[in-house]
């Protein structure tokens, strides 16, 4: 497992994992080679509550960057998440379809979305967030959250 930056806001700490990259809405990706797993922020899981449902798009699927490629279902919304990546699914974590809470209890390791073949890693990393920009940007949203309470 990765290190994590923190961020504590009242009674509540958000982590990033240090070793993957992530997009502002807090999907991130974590590749090996072009292989580029997928999923959610702690932050995301967080600010929008027990997962009841979660959906990826089947495998052999190809996705482009900033188009939907799964849904996820909570108590509070249902968001659907768009592709950090260009490519197509290799893998769907299958452990979703029975357990999809896996994504609150491991938002960061069991609880991974979709591997995605993808089609130019290195352009689509260079669009990402470094985690101390994602930090930054999910500071921001959780305190305009709490001043919305």
């Amino acid at each position: 497992m990765s290190d994590n930056l923190e961020y504590t806001l009242d009674k509540f700490t958000f982590r990033v994992a240090t070793d993957r990259f992530y997009t502002p809405e807090g999907v991130w990706a974590m590749a090996d080679g072009d292989q580029v797993t997928v999923g959610v922020s702690d932050f995301f899981q967080q600010r929008n509550g027990d997962v009841a449902f979660a959906e990826v798009k089947e495998v052999a699927t190809a996705v482009s960057a900033n188009d939907p490629f799964a849904n996820i279902e909570t108590i509070k919304v249902d968001i659907e998440l768009a592709s950090p990546v260009r490519g197509v699914i290799v893998t769907v974590n299958e452990k979703l379809e029975l357990e999809a809470e896996i994504i609150n209890q491991d938002p960061y390791g069991e609880g991974w979305l979709a591997v995605i073949e993808a089609a130019d890693w290195a352009a689509d990393q260079a669009s990402l967030l470094t985690p101390t920009a994602y930090l930054e940007i999910m500071k921001v949203q959780a305190q305009e959250e709490a001043e919305d309470l």
